[in-house]
């Protein structure tokens, strides 16, 4: 075989070799890529999973502190307990997480998401609440008037006498000092403090009653020598 036609042969062979090497080049990029392309997707996930949730956690508090401005603390105490229960549950898992190599604050997020729902209905429950306790307020005033009214128009018929007019004397002071009381009930309206409104008029008619029954004691007992 002459020099020619090795070197003709050697070139047809390294022509068919060629594409090959070319295609497993090739082919070899293409899988580096792909590689390349899911570990980035998957370092890219992780590390969104692995951010805090600070603008959940914000929103979460901002709810909580809605619900305490709309007097939360004294017209839904019992809720407002379980959202801030919720909240440190929500911290906790959030601290548990920030512990770990792999952290996942997803758990947290719906936390804190629910958590700002469940604010919101509270919130929205409170003025029917208010109103509620107004109306109780209102009608306990009414009915505290209505004792200490009954009480002095019975203190008028009570028996004088020389036994007795000490006992009146004490029950006119009782039943005045209930009567100035009437005030500090309108005053506890006035700012907006129904249950102690409530309280004040519920104290002031059992006081007012208890001087009616002494007096109707009296009138009987009056009745009974006769």
């Amino acid at each position: 075989m002459g020099r020619r036609q090795q070197t003709e042969k050697k070139y047809n062979m390294f022509s068919i070799l060629n594409p090959i090497k070319h295609y497993q080049k090739g082919g070899i990029m293409k899988r580096l890529m792909k590689h390349l392309v899911l570990a980035l997707t998957v370092a890219i996930l992780f590390t969104s999973c692995a951010k805090q949730p600070t603008q959940e956690l914000n929103n979460a508090k901002a709810a909580i502190d809605a619900v305490v401005a709309e007097k939360g603390d004294v017209y839904a105490p019992d809720d407002l307990k379980k959202l801030n229960d919720d909240l440190q549950a929500a911290n906790d898992e959030i601290t548990a997480q920030s512990k770990k190599f792999f952290k996942k604050y997803g758990k947290a997020k719906e936390m804190l998401v629910k958590l700002v729902t469940d604010a919101d209905a509270v919130k929205a429950l409170i003025p029917a609440r208010i109103e509620e306790a107004k109306n109780n307020a209102l009608t306990a005033q009414n009915e505290a008037k209505a004792a200490v009214d009954e009480a002095k128009a019975l203190l008028e018929k009570a028996p004088k006498g020389k036994g007795t007019k000490a006992d009146i004397e004490a029950m006119k002071a009782d039943l005045g000092a209930a009567e100035t009381a009437l005030a500090e009930i309108q005053a506890a309206l006035d700012a907006q403090d129904y249950f102690g409104a409530k309280d004040k008029a519920v104290s002031i008619k059992d006081k007012a009653a208890a001087i009616s029954e002494q007096v109707k004691q009296a009138i009987e007992k009056v009745k009974g020598k006769r």
